[in-house]
């Protein structure tokens, strides 16, 4: 999986987003301050098509209506207004309708100024990207890539709002948790990691391991111009991979697992690599 997938493109031009507190978005009036924001709130370089070609399949998605625009249009969001929502499932219904075997996740876990008629209006757009293709919910256990492939489903919507009550294919956010360390020590990080790997639900639920350090605002006023990637992503790396190359998938094992800049080690290879754990689990002694 990617944190804040869809942050390789954000709009510096726009105004800074409802998901900011109004001090900075007193400063972001400055357009240099706007390249700062720009700088920490990228957190991928890779188009969705370029991360779904890479092996990405869990995508972490924070969305907002634009405020005093006419409309109900809807926008990834992470600092600055990302695309349009719409073009980012079209984007991804694309790949699916060339990979009919390929299985997605899409996590819709932050919601920014939008009320009822926004929900209302995303979720359609929801439907109408991928029609049939969506999986409605059902017990986690039972849902196999055999039982995908059967029923011809290729997307899984997880949505954190209440009103996924009303849509049989809208998964509710509590099957998808994801604890977050909220540190910047690489140490913390990994420990937190193992510790909330251990109190992890056996059944019923997925379960997202957020490999990812975050930036506090004295991180961020050291580095100013060095955003995100050189300051702590890429020393850290090498240790966060180490940690998932160590980790066994299943039942208390790892399930999911999302970094920044996915592109910079072999992230994807080496998690995709852990199923192969289990293949070896089912072959009968010889």
């Amino acid at each position: 999986g990617s944190h804040d997938s869809f942050s390789y493109w954000v709009d510096e031009k726009s105004p800074v987003g409802p998901d900011q507190a109004t001090a900075i978005k007193r400063l972001a009036r400055i357009s240099l301050v706007r390249k700062i924001i720009k700088k920490w709130s990228v957190t991928q370089n890779l188009t969705f098509k370029e991360q779904l070609e890479g092996g990405i399949r869990y995508f972490d998605l924070r969305v907002s209506s634009k405020p005093g625009e006419i409309g109900q249009e809807i926008y990834f969001i992470h600092g600055l207004f990302g695309i349009k929502v719409w073009d980012g499932l079209e984007e991804m219904n694309g790949f699916l309708e060339q990979h009919p075997k390929e299985v997605i996740f899409l996590d819709f876990n932050h919601f920014y100024a939008m009320d009822d008629s926004h929900h209302h209006f995303l979720i359609n757009r929801i439907r109408s990207a991928f029609e049939s293709k969506l999986c409605c919910v059902e017990c986690v256990e039972y849902v196999t890539l055999l039982y995908m492939w059967e029923k011809k489903h290729q997307v899984l919507i997880f949505y954190h709002h209440p009103l996924h009550e009303e849509y049989p294919f809208l998964w509710p956010g509590n099957k998808m948790p994801a604890p977050w360390a909220n540190t910047t020590n690489v140490h913390k990080l990994l420990q937190f990691l193992e510790t909330t790997l251990g109190e992890r639900s056996r059944y019923g639920t997925f379960h997202v391991s957020q490999a990812i350090l975050t930036p506090r605002v004295k991180t961020i006023a050291r580095h100013l111009v060095r955003g995100l990637k050189n300051t702590l992503v890429h020393r850290n790396l090498p240790m966060i991979l180490n940690w998932v190359k160590e980790q066994k998938p299943g039942v208390m094992g790892v399930n999911i697992i999302t970094s920044d800049f996915v592109e910079l080690v072999d992230f994807a290879a080496t998690v995709i690599a852990l199923n192969d754990l289990l293949l070896e689990e089912e072959e009968p002694d010889t």
